[in-house]
């Protein structure tokens, strides 16, 4: 236990307040002083209210009600605070003390102006004449007031003198306004950031359907106003305002207070509240709220730090019968030093000798209803201790810190025990530059005079009855907008967070948000998503659009669906049976055209057209090749050079064909003139060179003028990759041309059907150019009427028919032949079948001979020479087919004798 004296030497001294009708300059008040070199002015509201006068006749002071057991607490944590701060080294190295001088605003802006004009008096205005001795000392700062409504009042008077004032719980926003308040500070975060914490925690909860309840005053107000701004952008609801009453005993108070609670039971789809009032409002609040504890139990409130560490606020309820409070507090500090030095104050009669704030405190009735408390002091012990708040005694004891580290500051550079020799302006600006030491960390005032901390999140919790407030679950950091939860609370946190408060239920992916006009943003209708657009998160306000070049989507997607590109694939079983074809095609082409080297010079190799024979071949591979070309992701290099393949290849084919075909119809020609002339233009290889000329010369203006390319053709759910053929006069050109030439080649062998059957090229010219001829004639319209990844397919199909037909009819019965008729493939046996031929048709035609005579301009022959030299003609031109040299020189030998 200290001495009695120590205890005497820090408790307030007892001043008188005069009352009356006296003028305001007049007005003394009582306050709570303690000599020093620094006197520092404190401000508490140790009463909650003051009385209604009605009398307005004359300036005069309101009588102060209702004991405030927080506010007297905080002005014990000032004096505790001044006495650490005289026995601190910061202070008696240099030989100086503080003093202070507390008065009581009454939580009324009025009293509060008159306690501040003491502040502020000059000694001229005091004790008359020149005698200043009666004269209080000036005061060089002041530390209050706890409500921001009267911070600003206070603070505009304190600018005449600028006096530093630091508050240690006044957060409106507006007071971080430095050339309004320019010596205003303070120990706790500007509102600014209570909101933009509240706000956080309401979107990390997902509460987004919030009603807000607040005091009429700069206060409430300022923090309402940032609240509903933030909020807002953050896409939170405000369902309702409700504005209490600043007087608790204005006419209109009651009604107010049952008018919210009437919306607060109106509204049961609100299940968090934000409230900025103050604890008495609260008290009030919810004692109108009392008996609908169903509907009010499963609601959360989020206080602020004007009330999330006050306890009374209940009353006599319990905390089942509001719900669940979630409170944002200042950042606390160690109060075990300030618990030791109210429980040293133990001598009842010498404290209530010297202070009538205690004297008050011990006049309240107990629990009993009796005045007093007897000789103890361990009950009143306990009061205070259950009305200490750590955050607000922290709050106090670095403002107080703070003051002592700037009059040290200036202390160290002059003699501050002569009275005047320290201004209060040069506290001022000590303050702005200090820096001050609490619990072995360093703190500085910011630009705006403000002592950013962030805050301490708390949630309420019932311990047999009672309220306990101090479960820290989290900590708020201003600088990142963010939480750090306490591992040991954090599920009480949690649990709250399983409270839904929205007007309407989210939109799940695949839907959007529509709001009706002129309503909140929150309450609204979940849409579908149309065809092609989707919503991949919740509470979209409008879906997004696919790339429908690219990708689809159904009605109420939450996603966009890659179309299928779709081409005739390698991997298509249809592909892969006509690519086998074509490969068996090109095999056999190669085994034909080895079999052909080989038996170059026998007679049937020379009937199916020697050389050109190979050159026909040649030119099946080519066709056999382009063919591979419509199969797989087109490209635009690949789609000009499979048309222009097999245009070029087949007609080089078609082109050889035609020159058989040619030699036929020579071979048939009987008038003499025309044959000769017939013999002199009959140029095998020219005749190729130019039929093929003609279509390079359609494929090249093709290319040049409108090539084929690549091409992409959307569907709704699919994109086709397939060629456009650029020039569809040029692609039916190219064909055209292809079955001109055809035509020809099957008008020409027509003639020469009758040849004999084991050489007859004629048939097998005929036969083929009409399998080619019949199946294009098929494809144009399929090609038309078509679309779609088969339609490739199509034409690689009629390529294969025309491939193999020209195969199957001009080379494999000749390859019959020289593999299994080797006999007939001889010299001996060609003579003998024309032969036989020839004979056969000289015996079909005696019958018609020896009764016809032929009879010419004046001169006849006779029938059997008529039918002698019709069957040598034919039995040459039979032989010209083969082209033999040894045939050629039959051919000089008959013609003479013919």
């Amino acid at each position: 236990m200290e001495p009695m004296g120590d205890v005497l030497h820090l408790l307030v001294i007892l001043s008188l307040l005069e009352t009356g009708n006296a003028k305001v300059r007049d007005f003394k008040a009582a306050v709570a002083t303690a000599p020093g070199d620094i006197i520092i002015g404190g401000l508490f509201p140790i009463h909650e209210g003051v009385e209604e006068s009605q009398n307005l006749s004359a300036p005069h002071a309101s009588q102060c009600v209702r004991f405030n057991t927080d506010g007297f607490t905080q002005a014990l944590a000032m004096i505790h605070a001044v006495e650490s701060a005289n026995r601190s080294p910061v202070l008696t190295t240099l030989g100086i003390s503080l003093g202070y001088r507390i008065h009581d605003t009454c939580s009324d802006v009025t009293t509060a102006l008159r306690a501040s004009a003491d502040f502020t008096q000059p000694t001229t205005d005091c004790g008359g004449g020149a005698n200043t001795s009666t004269c209080p000392p000036p005061i060089m700062a002041v530390i209050g007031a706890s409500s921001s409504e009267i911070s600003i009042a206070v603070a505009r008077q304190l600018n005449l003198e600028l006096i530093p004032q630091i508050s240690y719980a006044s957060t409106a926003i507006i007071l971080s306004d430095k050339k309004r308040f320019p010596a205003f500070k303070r120990t706790v975060p500007s509102d600014l950031y209570q909101t933009r914490a509240m706000v956080q925690l309401l979107s990390d909860s997902k509460w987004t359907w919030v009603g807000v309840v607040t005091t009429d005053g700069d206060y409430g107000r300022s923090a309402l106003d940032s609240f509903v701004s933030q909020a807002t952008a953050s896409g939170i609801c405000v369902a309702f305002k409700e504005i209490l009453p600043n007087s608790l005993t204005s006419p209109d108070g009651k009604s107010a207070f049952r008018k919210a609670a009437a919306t607060l039971l109106r509204n049961p789809n609100v299940k968090v509240v934000v409230s900025f009032a103050r604890p008495t409002h609260m008290m009030y609040l919810y004692q109108e709220l009392r008996g609908w504890g169903s509907v009010l139990g499963e609601r959360v409130w989020v206080a602020s730090d004007g009330w999330s560490s006050s306890k009374e606020v209940l009353g006599e309820m319990d905390l089942l019968d509001i719900g669940n409070v979630v409170g944002f507090s200042f950042k606390r500090g160690n109060l075990a030093p300030f618990h030791r030095y109210l429980m040293n104050l133990i001598n009842i009669n010498d404290v209530i000798g010297n202070n009538s704030f205690l004297k008050e405190f011990y006049s309240l009735p107990n629990k009993s209803g009796d005045p007093g408390f007897g000789s103890s002091f361990i009950v009143p012990a306990k009061i205070l201790l259950n009305n200490s708040h750590t955050n607000v005694v922290f709050s106090v004891e670095m403002a107080v810190s703070a003051i002592a580290h700037a009059v040290a500051d200036i202390c160290s550079k002059k003699d501050c025990k002569t009275p005047g020799t320290v201004q209060p302006w040069e506290v001022l600006g000590a303050l702005r530059d200090s820096c001050f030491e609490m619990e072995g960390k360093s703190y500085t005032f910011d630009q705006k005079g403000d002592l950013n901390l962030g805050y301490d999140v708390t949630v309420w919790r019932s311990v047999r009855g009672a309220i306990n407030v101090h479960d820290v679950v989290a900590e708020y950091h201003p600088i990142n907008n963010s939480f750090s939860y306490t591992s040991g609370h954090i599920k009480n946190l949690t649990d709250l967070r399983d409270v839904v408060s929205v007007c309407s239920p989210s939109c799940e992916p695949g839907k959007f948000k529509k709001t009706a006009e002129g309503q909140h943003t929150c309450c609204y209708e979940c849409i579908n998503c149309t065809e092609n657009h989707y919503s991949n998160n919740t509470d979209m306000d409008q879906c997004l659009s696919c790339d429908i070049k690219t990708e689809w989507s159904l009605e109420g997607s939450s996603g966009c669906t890659h179309k299928t590109l779709e081409f005739f694939s390698w991997q298509d079983g249809f592909a892969v049976v006509l690519l086998a074809l074509a490969a068996l095609g090109i095999a056999l082409v190669l085994l034909v055209g080895a079999l052909f080297l080989h038996h170059h010079q026998t007679p049937v190799v020379k009937a199916a057209g020697g050389p050109l024979s190979q050159i026909i071949l040649l030119s099946l591979v080519g066709s056999f090749v382009s063919a591979v070309f419509f199969v797989g992701h087109p490209s635009s290099l690949q789609c000009k050079v499979r048309q222009v393949l097999f245009g070029l290849s087949f007609t080089l084919c078609v082109s050889c064909i035609l020159v058989k075909s040619l030699k036929i119809l020579l071979a048939f020609q009987l008038n003499p003139d025309l044959k000769d002339v017939l013999r002199h233009l009959y140029q095998p290889y020219a005749i190729i060179c130019l039929c093929v000329a003609l279509q390079v010369l359609t494929c090249t203006l093709w290319l040049v003028l409108q090539s084929p390319r690549e091409k992409a053709t959307v569907f709704p759910t699919t994109v086709l990759a397939e060629c456009d053929e650029g020039s569809q006069v040029a692609f039916g050109v190219m064909l055209g041309y292809i079955a001109v030439l055809a035509l020809v080649c099957f008008a020409c062998a027509f003639k020469g059907r009758k040849l004999p059957q084991k050489y007859n090229e004629a048939r097998f010219i005929t036969f083929s150019m009409l399998l080619y001829l019949m199946s294009w004639l098929i494809f144009v319209p399929v090609y038309v009427t078509t679309s779609g990844k088969y339609l490739p397919a199509v034409e690689m199909v009629v390529i294969l028919i025309s491939n193999y037909g020209v195969l199957s009819c001009h080379f494999f019965p000749k390859c019959y032949v020289i593999l299994f008729k080797k006999e007939h493939n001889t010299k001996s046996a060609f003579m003998k079948n024309i032969y036989e031929y020839s004979r056969k048709g000289i015996t079909d035609s005696r019958s018609v001979s020896e009764t016809s005579v032929s009879q010419t301009e004046g001169y006849c022959i006779s029938p059997v020479k008529q039918i002698k030299i019709y069957f040598i003609f034919e039995i040459l031109q039979i032989a010209t087919l083969c082209l033999d040299d040894s045939f050629i020189h039959s051919w000089h030998s008959l013609k003479q004798l013919s």
